[in-house]
């Protein structure tokens, strides 16, 4: 049985897209109606306890949805594939290139967690370990990773829509799964060409810790700074950044 997913385009490039610890299979924002349907096939993976998959039990894990999705893809019957993830699944795409490295033809990371997770101060943590039962801390972690300059009714929404598409259970454990979780040196020197792509006003997950990160593991890595967008680029640049990753997918 195939894993519930979200299917968009039917080119013969084929993509997985893993999604972030506040999003879902549609928690792409615009991208999805955006992507290049005759020239890509894009698969949008539901976590368990995230989408159409919140009554999926599971360890909550980087390598669970690691296995999860090389079984999507297997289902689809995808010898080889790109993956794209953002955030936390961002991690999860570079497991799933550790996992099944000769299958992943480009990796992409949209403001990207590194393969050895993300080192967190004790006010840090306090904030991002309350998320998962305080609506107030998942809009402030919102707000703070856009650079404090957008609407508060979109940052209202985004907690919504949090809300509804994953589990208390789910988004708490995950966070220990993205943030502590170490396997650089299962991908270190992998020579998949890679990209991150990251906003400009992402205080976390931006430029500089790409360079220390991302571009120091892919020796075939680039970099890509956004103007004008923070941590969730799909929502603030989406036409922009759709661009930038489907013309590095179609090199």
């Amino acid at each position: 049985m195939t894993i519930s997913h979200l299917s968009v385009g039917h080119g013969p490039h084929r993509v997985l897209a893993l999604h972030g610890w506040f999003g879902s299979a549609r928690g792409w924002g615009w991208l999805p109606e955006l992507v290049d349907v005759e020239r890509f096939t894009w698969a949008f993976l539901d976590y368990r306890g995230y989408g159409a998959r919140t009554g999926v039990a599971g360890e909550h894990t980087i390598a669970e949805i690691s296995r999860d999705a090389l079984a999507l893809v297997d289902s689809l019957g995808w010898d080889t594939f790109s993956v794209v993830g953002h955030s936390m699944g961002g991690s999860a795409a570079q497991r799933v290139l550790a996992d099944a490295p000769g299958r992943v033809d480009r990796l992409v990371g949209i403001s990207p967690v590194p393969a050895g997770g993300v080192p967190f101060d004790l006010q840090g943590w306090t904030l991002f370990d309350g998320a998962a039962g305080n609506p107030a801390n998942r809009r402030a972690i919102i707000d703070l990773t856009t650079g404090n300059r957008l609407s508060g009714r979109w940052l209202d929404e985004m907690v919504r829509f949090s809300l509804a598409h994953s589990t208390p259970e789910a988004f708490g454990a995950y966070l220990t799964a993205w943030a502590r979780t170490d396997f650089t040196d299962e991908v270190k020197g992998n020579p998949v060409p890679a990209l991150a792509v990251v906003g400009e006003h992402d205080p976390a997950l931006g430029a500089d810790t790409m360079r220390e990160t991302w571009l120091r593991h892919y020796p075939n890595a680039r970099l890509e700074v956004l103007a004008n967008a923070g941590h969730y680029a799909m929502y603030e640049t989406p036409v922009r950044l759709v661009t930038v990753v489907e013309e590095f997918l179609g090199r």
